[in-house]
Order: C-alpha cells, then sequence, then structure tokens
C-alpha cells in the first residue's frame, strides 16, 4: 500500500482562539469545501469536537458518484491540534491532523494529510490522474473562502 502526504499551510490575521473556534466547529467543513465535491455533513451530534466523535458525510468527488464518509475525531490538543481519520470512505487510509500555531500578528493553519487509495495499480492511476490535483484544490479552494472570511494574504 502506497501512503501519499499532502501538506498545507496558510497564514490568517486572527488569533490562535477564533481559528480554533472556526475549525473546531464540524459543520463548518461543508462552507470550507468546494460545491462540486458535494460534501454534506449528514451526522454530527455536538456543534463542538470531542476525542471519538464520529461525523458522517455524503461526498460527490466525481459526477453521479457518491460516497458515504465517515470520520473519527482521534487526538484533540485543545486550541493546537486535532486529528480526523477515515473509518469508512473511499480512501483505504486517511488520517488528517490540523494544527494552529501563532504567527506574529496571526495564526498558521497548517495540515498535515497521510492518505492512500484502494485498489492497487488502479488506485496508483486514479492518484496520478486526478486524486492528488482533487486534494490540492480543495486546500485551494479553502485558503480563498478563509481568506475571504478572515482577510488574509493575497
Amino acid at each position: 500500500m502506497k501512503v501519499h502526504t499532502l501538506e498545507y499551510a496558510q497564514i490568517l490575521p486572527i488569533q490562535v482562539e477564533q481559528a480554533w473556534e472556526f475549525f473546531s466547529t464540524p459543520r463548518n467543513l461543508d462552507e470550507i469545501t468546494p460545491d462540486d465535491m458535494g460534501l454534506e455533513t449528514t451526522c454530527v451530534d455536538d456543534d463542538r469536537l470531542y476525542p471519538g466523535q464520529i461525523i458522517t458525510h455524503r461526498i460527490s468527488p466525481i459526477p453521479g458518484l457518491r460516497f458515504s464518509w465517515i470520520t473519527e475525531i482521534k487526538h484533540i490538543e485543545h486550541g493546537r491540534s486535532f486529528v480526523d481519520e477515515q473509518r469508512f470512505g473511499p480512501f483505504r487510509f486517511w488520517h488528517h491532523r490540523h494544527t494552529f500555531e501563532p504567527a506574529g500578528d496571526g495564526v498558521r493553519i497548517g495540515d498535515l494529510v497521510h492518505y492512500a487509495l484502494p485498489f492497487g495499480p488502479f488506485g496508483t492511476i486514479a492518484h496520478a490522474v486526478f486524486v492528488r490535483r482533487k486534494l490540492e484544490s480543495i486546500f485551494t479552494h479553502r485558503e480563498k473562502i478563509l481568506s475571504a472570511r478572515f482577510g488574509g494574504q493575497d
């Protein structure tokens, strides 16, 4: 199984606490995900993240193809980081660490994603042709949405 890594970071001119408040609200994921992903959070039992929390989504990364995506919040270091892991969904493996660090007068929001695809060589081809670019476009979209909402570097 080939495990891929994606790292992303963005600096916003807000305090760590404000960034944490936004990202630790599970339903805000819908707001920062591109419309063409068809993401819909279908079940979340609390307005705040907590360890062990199960969150379910429906996602459509390719028109006409819908997946259930079930994630679990594994670790939380309040105000500093949290990890979500896929329990069921389109990836064979998904581990996403979100970090929040002071950066000058703002906050550096970091993402480290480790992921693997199913289907052996077909997954490898899908990654090269589609998946990697799709994941990168999600973070690029998120950066635009967050900069518009909170201000940011142009």
